[in-house]
């Protein structure tokens, strides 16, 4: 399944309420097999699957408000963050 098991370590960015940003170039294989390629040097890919781009993140997340800091109440799977400059795919 992980054919490149022999090439460096991809580093991958956990964005507290945002996407992941990896660093690509990425393929990405979703449940379906569908594959989506991005040769951009970092790729947000959406936490929060609202996104009209996903895998990719479009900010979606962006209109739906946030819980309060500190309240213990998490936004459905994770909000993701990000924006079209250069982050995400679109």
């Amino acid at each position: 399944m992980f054919a490149n098991a022999d090439r460096d370590v991809t580093r991958v960015v956990v964005v507290p309420g945002g996407p992941l940003l990896v660093e690509g170039p990425v393929e990405v294989v979703l449940p379906d097999g569908t594959r989506r390629v991005s040769e951009r040097p970092v790729v947000a890919l959406c936490a929060c699957r609202r996104s009209r781009t996903y895998p990719f993140c479009d900010t979606s997340h962006r209109r739906h408000g946030r819980p309060p800091q500190g309240s213990g109440a998490q936004e459905g799977s994770g909000a993701r963050h990000g924006s079209g400059g250069g982050v995400g795919e679109g």
